[in-house]
């Protein structure tokens, strides 16, 4: 069973909910929250978006990200998507900005910041949402995103830089 999801103004106010596959077809604003991930060394862990993804299949995106569903905050929403996606309880995490995208899609776009030090296999991705998990250092990620843009959703540049 479709799960519906939060649809929102353009303040973030909430004016309803729609089941997922409506929402872009309708044109409606929704909620995001994603989650900027790093490790005390400064990597960036990315994910790579499942083949199955209707948005930017195959395509790294953000450690986490995952659309607010009926019932949810941003914050309750962040911690089930860390869990399922990476397999991982992240105990310490703080809000960052919140951005409204205007784009193919419109949604805003709460985010999350934290630390954690593990190995890739430490964590369990969620394959059904994840391709694949990686670290990057700062310097490779910034020259990949020039060099392979392709391969990376849009704005992954500005948030790299928002974050940094």
């Amino acid at each position: 069973m479709e799960k519906n999801i939060i649809i929102v103004d353009e303040k973030d106010r909430v004016i309803g909910v729609r089941p997922r596959d409506l929402v872009d077809k309708e044109g409606l604003r929704y909620r995001v929250s994603a989650l900027w991930l790093t490790d005390s060394k400064g990597r960036i862990l990315l994910a790579k978006r499942a083949l199955t993804k209707s948005h930017s299949p195959g395509k790294w995106s953000s450690a986490v990200a995952g659309t607010v569903e009926e019932g949810e905050s941003y914050e309750e929403n962040i911690k089930k998507e860390i869990m399922e996606e990476l397999g991982i309880t992240l105990k310490k995490f703080k809000k960052g900005p919140k951005l409204k995208i205007d784009g193919e899609h419109k949604f805003f776009t709460q985010w999350f910041v934290g630390v954690v030090d593990r190995n890739i296999k430490d964590f369990r991705i969620q394959k059904e949402e994840v391709a694949e998990i990686r670290w990057f250092l700062r310097d490779e990620l910034e020259k990949l995103l020039i060099s392979r843009s392709e391969e990376f959703i849009g704005g992954l540049m500005e948030f790299l830089k928002l974050f940094s």
